[in-house]
């Protein structure tokens, strides 16, 4: 799991450096597998100013600038055509080394001096395309590191998870950690949504076939939406943690299952038969192409999301070609949906398809989570592609699912752990991560209700082992009494 140090900032108010955060982290069981600066490495890439522009007197496609770099005018041919006098501009000088090691040294080019380079965005590793040369705000400050002048330096951390905990593939869910390793509390994103006068009941329905495999499935709609590209800052977020923009809708989707850890997906819904959502075991034998273009055949164990004639989405892992999003789609379909992790992961393997939803749903996603990303998605796509979402939500979920609640008692904690622990401490440390917690039978006991993105919770022993994480394992007696 990769998350953004800046990105759990959002979230948590913690003082750590990044450094700091990833050994805090780790120490908690959370090991991190490596961290890194995004543009750590490019401080030598530097904001200058294009004092002129010339056309290269040996060469027809390049241009000879004279390129000022806070302290002295240098001399860089450009064969981008997309610059002119006065431009900011990104200048990589001799020395610097570009993502895919590209090292910039001092050149000559058709018989002019080349100081460096001017770069797009793509070299820089900010975007996967570029039309041309990177051209930047005209108040930034000349000689400064472009990441540093953009406010868009911040630290990659990966996360080696275990399967056992689906609570952290989200930046909310290492942030909650963060908050218990603080002492601060989670600020959770509250989804404000404009909604529309028509109700999406008169629109559409959900009709769950399979509630063993599909116990709830929600679904907002989205009118009158423009499909278009996203904002940068949208795209920097997506990329820093390693995904690709595709376009504004399907973008926030992924957005939100990144920050909230609830896979969804958008359907246009003028592709939908029947306007209407069906979920059904699919038929032996029954054909689906998934979007990307790969036809499968089924087995009566997969679960599908169906319109009114024929499947359109392979649930939980992947969507359908029949149904994608694309540039003409005006009415959006949002699902935010809880699939059973054994149907899903058989499903996935089944077909050879891991995705970054089945990979979430094999492990158990959020139950509850679920109508909160949907808000948090819906309104997003609403800001970003000037759409209107209609009233109302359709939320079905005829047997909600039990919240367990699990006995613990202090006297087995500190048998185990061998240290001097009571009711209250472990009050506060199991109340840290978002656990309810209440006084049980007796003085030395408690009733812990466990919250929906903690599936991993099963037993007394698994709540002892969450204080001992939280107590600090550098703090527990090497050797374990008899």
């Amino acid at each position: 799991m990769i998350v953004t140090y800046n990105w759990l900032k959002e979230f948590v108010d913690f003082a750590y450096t990044p450094q700091e955060l990833c050994d805090r982290l780790t120490m908690v069981g959370l090991e991190v597998d490596a961290l890194d600066e995004i543009g750590g490495n490019l401080d030598s890439v530097i904001v200058a100013k294009l004092d002129s522009v010339d056309k290269h007197p040996e060469a027809d496609k390049l241009t000879v600038c004279q390129v000022n770099n806070g302290t002295e005018v240098v001399q860089v041919v450009c064969g981008a055509t997309n610059h002119k006098t006065g431009d900011l501009v990104a200048l990589a000088q001799p020395g610097s080394v570009l993502p895919g090691d590209f090292k910039i040294k001092k050149s000559k080019i058709r018989g002019q001096v080349s100081m460096g380079m001017l770069c797009s965005e793509k070299e820089l590793a900010l975007s996967e395309e570029s039309s041309g040369i990177m051209i930047l705000p005209v108040d930034l400050p000349l000689g400064q590191p472009v990441f540093a002048a953009l406010n868009r330096k911040d630290f990659q951390i990966e996360i080696g998870l275990t399967p056992n905990r689906p609570d952290c593939l989200s930046v909310v869910g290492v942030a909650r950690e963060v908050a218990a390793l603080c002492d601060k509390k989670l600020q959770l994103p509250i989804p404000q949504i404009k909604e529309s006068l028509e109700p999406i009941a008169q629109q559409t329905s959900v009709v769950i076939e399979d509630t063993d495999y599909c116990p709830r499935y929600a679904a907002r709609m989205i009118k009158d939406v423009k499909i278009g590209p996203s904002p940068d800052w949208l795209v920097r977020r997506l990329e820093a943690v390693g995904m690709r923009s595709i376009n504004n809708v399907v973008d926030v989707t992924n957005y939100v299952m990144m920050e909230l850890g609830h896979p969804l997906h958008a359907f246009d819904f003028k592709n939908l038969q029947d306007g209407r959502i069906v979920v059904r075991r699919a038929q032996e034998g029954e054909t689906f192409t998934t979007l990307d273009n790969q036809e499968h055949t089924l087995a009566a164990e997969d679960l599908m999301i169906c319109d009114g004639q024929r499947a359109v989405a392979m649930a939980g892992v992947m969507g359908g070609l029949n149904s994608e999003v694309q540039d003409d789609t005006e009415t959006i379909l949002l699902e935010a949906a809880y699939f059973k992790p054994t149907a899903i992961r058989r499903t996935s393997k089944r077909h050879g398809l891991h995705t970054e939803s089945s990979h979430r749903f094999e492990r158990g996603a959020d139950i509850d989570m679920l109508a909160v990303a949907l808000d948090r998605a819906a309104s997003l796509i609403a800001d970003l592609g000037d759409g209107s979402v209609l009233s109302g939500i359709i939320d079905n979920y005829p047997q909600p699912l039990q919240t367990p609640v699990l006995t613990l008692h202090a006297e087995k904690v500190e048998k185990l752990l061998d240290i001097p622990v009571d009711c209250d401490t472990i009050q506060t440390l199991l109340e840290s991560i978002g656990l309810q917690v209440v006084p049980g039978d007796s003085t030395t006991s408690l009733e812990i209700t466990v919250p929906s993105f903690r599936p991993d919770l099963e037993r007394e022993v698994d709540l002892i082992e969450e204080v001992a994480r939280l107590y600090g394992y550098e703090r527990i007696p090497a050797t374990m009494p008899v």
